[in-house]
Order: structure tokens, then sequence, then C-alpha cells
């Protein structure tokens, strides 16, 4: 199995103007500077990529644009979470048929799933596919927690051997790899510097569909380099940003930035709305201040 590790990118949607379809040559524009940035790896339809808001044909224009484009550079894991078990089986091959190195599953939405109820839903997406699983641990939208004695049983599944950990927790990180071993590598997906020093092998960032160069840096100075003051300093440098697209306002916030750095990507779909003018200028300037306005060629 391919092994991941490093800064991955959960990436925004472009949409077109009118929202009415999948902007293919900003897709494909992202991808590509995304990679020149020096990312580690790449997640569409993630939350981040609106992946509740599209058609299946969609989606799977979304996938096949990723996968060709990257074209093996980097690994490209493909968000399949689904509410329902055979959804999520069958997303999940189809991502594998299509040539995705891995998926990324958060636990079924609305249902809250026992623990018992989520070994199943993961036992069967795990048998359905040779591909690695990244487990998606987000309570705050999944409205189930993956504690970690729950993230050590499904680490039983021999392809469920990666966790996007978003909580506020950072001792979960701790926790997980003393319960799992090398079962389980821990992707942060929110407190990415701080998650590092404790173990996480990566960082599933929002923040880098902006700063994809600084966002790979931090991981490389606290992982490979172990330099705490240029990791600290960067990470500070960082923050501004880190901020800005997190909470609720994520989606729309990395849209309406990355149309101001000169690559339009659209808005975010119904019901999220685009950032409020007062916003957007507060935005525009924490942009300004690190050169990034009108950055991507």
């Amino acid at each position: 199995m391919t092994s991941f590790r490093g800064t991955y990118t959960v990436l925004i949607t472009p949409f077109t103007a009118d929202g009415l379809h999948v902007d293919v040559p900003a897709l494909k524009r992202l991808v590509n500077w995304q990679i020149e940035q020096g990312i580690h790896g790449l997640i569409p339809l993630g939350s981040t990529g609106e992946f509740l808001s599209m058609t299946p044909d969609e989606r799977q224009l979304v996938i096949e644009t990723c996968i060709q484009t990257a074209n093996k550079r980097v690994p490209v894991l493909i968000g399949t979470g689904a509410e329902w078990t055979d959804d999520c089986v069958r997303l999940s091959k189809e991502a594998q048929s299509m040539g995705a190195d891995g998926v990324m599953i958060i636990p079924p939405y609305y249902s809250c799933p026992t623990e018992d109820e989520l070994f199943t839903h993961y036992r069967k997406v795990g048998e359905a596919i040779d591909i690695p699983i990244m487990l998606y641990n987000n309570p705050a939208t999944a409205n189930v927690d993956l504690t970690p004695g729950i993230v050590a049983r499904l680490s039983q599944i021999d392809n469920c051997s990666y966790i996007k950990e978003s909580t506020l927790e950072v001792t979960r990180v701790r926790d997980i790899i003393d319960l799992c071993g090398d079962r389980m590598t821990v992707f942060a997906g929110i407190l990415g510097y701080e998650s590092f020093w404790l173990g996480a092998q990566g960082w599933v960032a929002v923040c880098s569909n902006l700063i994809p160069a600084m966002s790979a840096q931090l991981f490389e100075l606290v992982a490979d380099q172990k330099d705490m003051d240029k990791a600290l300093a960067l990470y500070k440098k960082m923050l501004p940003i880190v901020r800005w697209v997190g909470g609720h306002r994520y989606v729309a916030a990395s849209k309406d930035a990355l149309g101001m750095m000169g690559l339009p990507v659209g808005t975010p779909r119904p019901p999220r709305l685009p950032l409020p003018a007062t916003d957007a200028a507060e935005l525009r300037h924490e942009l300004n201040k690190l050169g990034l306005l009108n950055s991507i060629a």
C-alpha cells in the first residue's frame, strides 16, 4: 500500500461564476499550483470540497480531473463519506476504480451510530476495497466522536490505517499512537503544528488551499528537521490565515481568498454564503500583509 505522510490539502471545489458547474480549468490550475508549491498530497471531496452539494456526475468529474492532473506526482485521496453504508462502499469502490490512492471517510453523520455500527460500517468498506482508508474524526459535523478507544478497535480492520483527527484535544494524537502503535498513522485535522510534536505524521489542512508552500514547510521543519525555532516562527506567520479558514467560514474564506490571489473559483453553493463584504475586506488585508494578493500566476 502507498504510505502517506506530510501536509495534504483538503481541496475546495471550483465552480463556475453562476454556480451551476464544476470549473474544470480552475480545478486543473489549482491542482498544478498546489503541487508546484510543494504540497505533499491532495484530498478532494472533503467537507471543504462541498461534497454534499454535488451531483454524482460532478463527483466523478472532480475525481477524474484531480487524479489525471496530479498524474501520480502526489497521492490523491478521495472523500467518500456517506450516511448509508452501501453508498459509502459504492463511492469508495468508484474512487479506487478511478485511480485514487486512498479514501477519507467521515462516519455516518445523521444516524449517530454506536461503536458496533461504526465497526461494521468501516469493516464493510475495508472488505470492498484494497486501498487505504483514512478515518475522519470530526464530531462537530458528524455527531459522532471516534475516541482513541474506538480508533484502536477500527485499526484492527486491515486497511483502516490512517486517521484525520479534527478535535481541539491534541492529546488524542498521543493516545491514538499509544493504543494503536504502527496500525494507525495520525494526521492532524486542525492542530497541525501542535500535533506534529506529539507524533502526527501528517496534516489534512484547509489553510494549504491558500498557503501550500508554508503548510508543507511547517511539517518538514518539525517532522524532518526538528527545528523548533524556525517552525514556531513560521507557524506564527501562518496563524492569521489558519484562523481565517477555521470555523464556519472555512469554505467561503478559502474561495474568496483564492479569487483575491488570482485564481477565481466561484462561491460556495447554498446554503453556504460568500463572505460578507466587511469580512472580505479584512481577509484581503491579511493576504496583502503576506504578499499573496494576485500571487498565483
